[in-house]
Formats: C-alpha cells, sequence, structure tokens
C-alpha cells in the first residue's frame, strides 16, 4: 500500500517551550528521507510528530489527503509505524511472537481475526533476516539482532510509511550496512516512503533521495543530498568547519569535520 506522508507547517514545542517552528516534510512512496541535524535541531520531535505520537501547536500532519488528526489510531496505525529509538526488552517471548505484536493494528478480540497475518509475519522475518532465529527469545539476542526483530514487527504491520529514528546506534558497522541495506529495500523493492533520521552525514548521503537538514527548530535546507550537504550549510549548521568531498567516478558524498588537530599535517603530528 503506498502513501504519502506530509508535515505542514508544524509547530512543536515541549511545555510551552519552541523547538520545532513551522516545518513542512513530504515522504514520498519508494523514496528514502534522511533528517539530519545538530543534537537538538528537532529531529526526532518532527519524526514523532509525524507518527502522531507528538501533537502539533500549529500545523497538520496529512497521510496522502487526509488529516491524520482525524484518523483512528488503528487506522493510522495500518497506514503509518514507527521503530522508536528503544524498547523495552520483552522477557521468555520468541522472536515470532514479538513480529507478531506488529499485526495488533489488524486484529480483533481473536487472531483469527487476521488472516492475512501469519503470510505478513513470515514476510517481515524473512526480509529482515531473522527467520532463522523465529524460536529463540528476543532477550537472548545481541543488540543487533534484536534492532532488526524491532524492525520485523514495524514491517508485519504493514504499512506504507514506515518511520525510523536512529535505527543504527549502538549498532556495528555491519549491522549499519545490514539495516540501511534494507531501508533502501524497502523503499526500492516494496514502495515504502521512508522517513529516518541520522546523526551520520555520510550514511544520510548514501541511503537517502531526499535529505532534510534542521537547524534550532528549523528546516535550513531540503532536497538531494549534494544539494544539502554542503560545506558552507553544514559549517554553519555544526558550528565547526566541515568539508565535503564527492567522488568523481561514483558520485558518492562523504563529509569531514575539521578539528583543532586535523588541521594540523601528518608530520606535525608525529614529530610531537
Amino acid at each position: 500500500m503506498s502513501q504519502e506522508l506530509r508535515g505542514v507547517d508544524l509547530d512543536l514545542a515541549y511545555h510551552g517551550t519552541p523547538v520545532v517552528h513551522g516545518a513542512s516534510i513530504t515522504l514520498r512512496p519508494g523514496r528514502v528521507t534522511a533528517l539530519v541535524g545538530p543534537n537538538g535541531s528537532g529531529k526526532s520531535t518532527l519524526l514523532r510528530a509525524l507518527a502522531r505520537l507528538h501533537k502539533p501547536d500549529a500545523g497538520d500532519v496529512k497521510v496522502d489527503d487526509e488529516s491524520a488528526l482525524t484518523l483512528s489510531p488503528r487506522d493510522f496505525a495500518r497506514r503509518v509505524t514507527l521503530l522508536a529509538q528503544s524498547r523495552p526488552v520483552p522477557s521468555g517471548v520468541s522472536v515470532r511472537d514479538v513480529v507478531g505484536y506488529g499485526r495488533h493494528p489488524y486484529r480483533g478480540r481473536w487472531r483469527a481475526d487476521d488472516p492475512d497475518g501469519p503470510r505478513a509475519i513470515a514476510w517481515a522475518l524473512d526480509v529482515t533476516g531473522v527467520a532463522g532465529m523465529a524460536d529463540r527469545a528476543v532477550d537472548e539476542l545481541s543488540g543487533g539482532e534484536r534492532q532488526r526483530v524491532w524492525l520485523a514487527t514495524c514491517l508485519a504491520q504493514d504499512t506504507g510509511v514506515l518511520l525510523l529514528d536512529e535505527p543504527t546506534t549502538f549498532l556495528d558497522l555491519r549491522y549499519q550496512v545490514e539495516i540501511l541495506d534494507l531501508t533502501r529495500d524497502l523503499a526500492d523493492d516494496h514502495g515504502v516512503a521512508v522517513g529516518v533520521v541520522l546523526h551520520d552525514l555520510d550514511q544520510a548521503a548514501a541511503v537517502a533521495d531526499e535529505v532534510v537538514l534542521l537547524d534550532g527548530g528549523r528546516v535550513r535546507a531540503a532536497g538531494a543530498p549534494r544539494d544539502v550537504l554542503t560545506e558552507p550549510a553544514l559549517t554553519q549548521t555544526y558550528g565547526i568547519p566541515v568539508e565535503v568531498l564527492v567522488d568523481p567516478e561514483t558520485g558518492h558524498l562523504t563529509t569531514r569535520p575539521v578539528g583543532r588537530h586535523h588541521r594540523r599535517s601528518r608530520t606535525e603530528r608525529e614529530s610531537v
């Protein structure tokens, strides 16, 4: 099911203190949109608002042409799902049963009310690479394996929009790459609209079709990675010099924050 999710002129606050100002963002089917910016810039708050977990002071969230704020919780959960930064780890519950939690929006009082559930769960287990551990207890898994299980739970929800809040945090290099590859597959092969908060600018450049750069709760720039992740924009946003390099053959973009010691040559450092 293809869905488009939009945040329109969103003002967001915590306990009366504004944190996001007039932010607009569109997540389109088959595309990955990365939200980047310094700590406290409003990335996760904006994502939570898109997930209807943070009520806007102004503006609206729309699924296609409907206001998400008017949808029932069950109807919204059939369209949009969120992989949060952290989740409680249930003790003694199998991976298969945890992934099955994602079918809650489709179930009535009895599991038999969800005829498409077994297919969705099997697909989610398979596409995230955790089918082989389906009968293991989730609290016995490594952090990277659990992250894939949480993602499988979101995928079993079978929505057209997937929101990911820093999905690579605390993962080693292999699992970071696997999560980002899977994110790209979901957009390319399944038409999912993906919105992902990332701290790593190089990861954002590699995985995203569009990057939204937030600074002080405002959208400083939005567009293709090469148009947004520029040296002037990043240097001003992060408050330190940032170099941007583009491989002339592959077009891959990489960033390099320049600290005080980075300015010294290798010979100078080795002579100290």
